[in-house]
């Protein structure tokens, strides 16, 4: 597909998705934006860049970049929040009209892959080397940067999700950490049996949901299938998706979910656990961070790998700067310094809950205080991963997911048409 059309089509998903947000009042839609530009006034002669983030990082890049322009009367930082969702379709919209950012924060994968595969992020394939950012960064996260044969990212993040529950629920009901799918669903029929919602989740935009959904096919379809299909090897139009489709049929109509749940926000599914509601949430490391955040008692907290009774491997994804490929050498200068600046030991120490800790750096400590990162990391080391689905897929194929975990929810699609519709973008996406 043309870049042309790919954003244009970008633009109209951007228009339709704020006139949705702004009817259900929600904080931060796709068209709402914060700007920051701490420091003061344009300095005279600075080399001035733009950056676009996550809002709910906000209470630390604030003051890191009011310090940060103090500090360097040459470069003048500006920051722009954006929702989750938001930062996506900016962006695209951005690319369509040659209105990018200096730096903006991504995803890896097919998302972070669009910019690379169209010429808009800068390839740091040689400022890496020359740097030496193998001796800097895990290889790890320089490989989930590197995207369409580009490096095409600063890691930032490497994150593995888990399953966080509330041990003190799970206690009161006797119920132990599910080691096989059959233990998990006898704890999601105990909960629901004592008034407890077994798992917190959101559909609003689909990701959120999508994160139960393809552990449900990594069950049914078992590692090396799974693999295959998510690299379009193997057809998703196929048994183990139709049973795992219909087993988050059989969970939605068992009330496994709360009431409401697709039209809710990904952005709060926390609130659930912390008010007793629900027992479990699908979550990385930064979770940690969000329970910090919300003065929320950490041990009541604990974190399990999904059992999907094959390896039991973890869903995992990688986030990173990218940088403006029209970026003048002294714009990117002063990108680097920045994000240096940012990512330093100082700040990840002083801000942590705003960070998905550890860093993707060589000898990088765990977080203090944060008890369920080392657990996540050390299972996955052990487990195994694999990409978490809304990256593997390109986002026309995501959106096709998506829409039939809410029509197969809703009682408007069966699972065996859910696996059809999904072959069918790919095959579209393929022959395109």
């Amino acid at each position: 597909m043309k870049i042309k059309k790919v954003m244009a089509l970008a633009m109209a998903s951007a228009m339709v998705m704020s006139m949705a947000l702004s009817g259900c009042g929600s904080d931060g839609g796709s068209e709402s934006k914060e700007s920051s530009s701490s420091g003061g006034d344009s300095k005279s002669g600075a080399t001035e860049v733009t950056f676009w983030t996550l809002n709910t990082r906000q209470n630390a890049v604030d003051p890191i970049v009011e310090e940060f322009n103090k500090a360097n009367e040459d470069v003048k930082v500006t920051v722009s929040y954006y929702d989750t969702d938001g930062i996506k379709d900016a962006c695209k919209v951005a690319a369509s009209s040659k209105t990018m950012p200096n730096m903006w924060f991504n995803w890896g994968g097919s998302l972070g892959g669009f910019y690379a595969e169209n010429g808009l992020t800068y390839d740091l394939t040689q400022y890496a080397e020359e740097n030496k950012w193998s001796e800097k960064f895990t290889q790890t996260s320089m490989d989930l940067c590197t995207l369409d044969g580009k490096l095409c990212g600063y890691p930032t993040s490497y994150n593995v999700l888990g399953i966080y529950y509330r041990k003190d629920i799970f206690e009161q009901y006797g119920i132990e950490v599910p080691t096989t799918f059959e233990d998990f669903e006898a704890a999601c029929a105990t909960l629901k049996e004592n008034g407890i919602t077994p798992i917190s989740t959101a559909g609003l935009n689909g990701w959120h949901t999508m994160r139960f959904v393809e552990l449900l096919i990594e069950h049914y379809a078992g590692s090396e299938l799974h693999d295959k299909m998510n690299t379009f090897e193997e057809s998703y139009d196929n048994d183990a998706v139709v049973q795992a489709l219909a087993k988050y049929q059989e969970f939605c109509d068992k009330g496994y979910f709360p009431d409401g749940f697709l039209t809710q926000d990904p952005n709060d599914t926390l609130i659930g656990m912390a008010n007793g509601q629900c027992a479990m949430d699908i979550q990385g490391q930064w979770q940690d961070g969000k329970i910090i955040q919300e003065g929320l008692e950490m041990d009541q907290y604990g974190v399990f790998a999904f059992p999907s009774g094959e390896t039991n491997r973890m869903s995992a994804f990688a986030e990173m700067t990218q940088f403006n490929a029209d970026n003048t050498d002294e714009e990117l200068e002063a990108c680097m310094r920045f994000t240096d600046y940012y990512y330093n030991k100082e700040n990840t120490e002083k801000y942590a809950e705003y960070y998905n800790l550890p860093l993707p750096v060589v000898g990088a400590e765990m977080p203090e205080g944060q008890p369920n990162v080392p657990v996540l990391l050390e299972t996955s080391e052990k487990n195994g991963i694999f990409t978490i689905t809304d990256q593997a897929f390109p986002t026309e194929v995501a959106d096709v997911l998506f829409n039939a975990q809410d029509a197969i929810a809703n009682g408007q699609m069966t699972p065996e048409d859910g696996a059809k519709s999904i072959q069918e973008a790919i095959e579209a996406y393929n022959n395109k």
